[in-house]
This record gives C-alpha cells, sequence and structure tokens, in this order.
C-alpha cells in the first residue's frame, strides 16, 4: 500500500483522469504538485510518477513525450529502498515496461517507427518484472496492442 502523501495524491490526480474523464483537472492538479515537488529537481520518485501521469494528460503528443522522457530519467536514478519506504509494491525494474511502452506508442504517433520499435524492445525485455496480476495483463495486453499496431501496414 502506498504510504507516501505525494504518491496519493499524484494517483488521486491520475483517478480524475483515467476513471473520472477530468483531464483538466488532472492536469492542474499535477501541475500544482509539480511546482510543489520542485520539478525535475525533486524526488526521483515523485518526478517518475508525476512525468508518467502527466504525459496522459497532454493534448500534444510531443508535450506527451517529453514528459514520457522526463520519468524515465528519473527512473534511471530510483531504487528499491526508495519505491519501498513510499509503500511502492514494485521494484524499479517493474516500472520500465510501462515507461517504455508509453515512449514506444508516442514514438508510433509521431511516426518515429524505429524508436517505437526500440522502446518496445525494451518494454518486453523487462516484463518478466511484472506480476501475473491486473496490472501486468494491462501492461501485457498494451505490448501485445503496440505489437499489432507496428506490424500491420
Amino acid at each position: 500500500m502506498i504510504t507516501d502523501p505525494t504518491l496519493v495524491r499524484i494517483g488521486e490526480a491520475a483517478q480524475l483522469n483515467h476513471h473520472q474523464g477530468r483531464r483538466e483537472d488532472a492536469r492542474r492538479m499535477l501541475s500544482r504538485i509539480w511546482d510543489e515537488i520542485g520539478g525535475e529537481q525533486g524526488d526521483p520518485l515523485h518526478v517518475c510518477v508525476l512525468a508518467h501521469a502527466m504525459a496522459d494528460v497532454q493534448n500534444d503528443v510531443h508535450e506527451e513525450l517529453a514528459w514520457d522522457q522526463r520519468a524515465l530519467a528519473a527512473a534511471d536514478t530510483l531504487t528499491d529502498e526508495r519505491t519501498g519506504q513510499a509503500g511502492v509494491a514494485l521494484p524499479v525494474a517493474g516500472l520500465y515496461p510501462s515507461l517504455h511502452l508509453n515512449l514506444a506508442d508516442c514514438y508510433r504517433k509521431i511516426g518515429d517507427l524505429g524508436s517505437a520499435r526500440r522502446h518496445l524492445d525494451h518494454a518486453r525485455a523487462g516484463i518478466d518484472a511484472l506480476g501475473d496480476d491486473e496490472y501486468g495483463r494491462l501492461i501485457r495486453d498494451g505490448l501485445d496492442r503496440l505489437t499489432q499496431q507496428l506490424t500491420t501496414p
């Protein structure tokens, strides 16, 4: 169970978008939290999770890509100890399949299919870090869909 209050707030903002369709409200909430945590200079766990969520509320694919890149860069500085302190059940390795999946999809949208395939390969390479649970199945299904999109002319 996530115990870090900032991560809880980021999760609440993500819920506004994903479950209530309140994309603009989610973006405003995430922007406030981004300022509070000090932007890219903040705690890498907060930066990673917030940037990952912020990418989902962008209207422009290039902005979405920039946020996804921030999330990946922050993940590269995380430790399992830090995620554990925050109550995150996944090891850091478990974050990468989703991060790379989102990057692959952004690159697909902008027509950079080589980069899309590279990130898809990275996502697949790390998929064993995920369990056979709802989250793991969600990411695997996303990988399958994106693979199909990249192989269908």
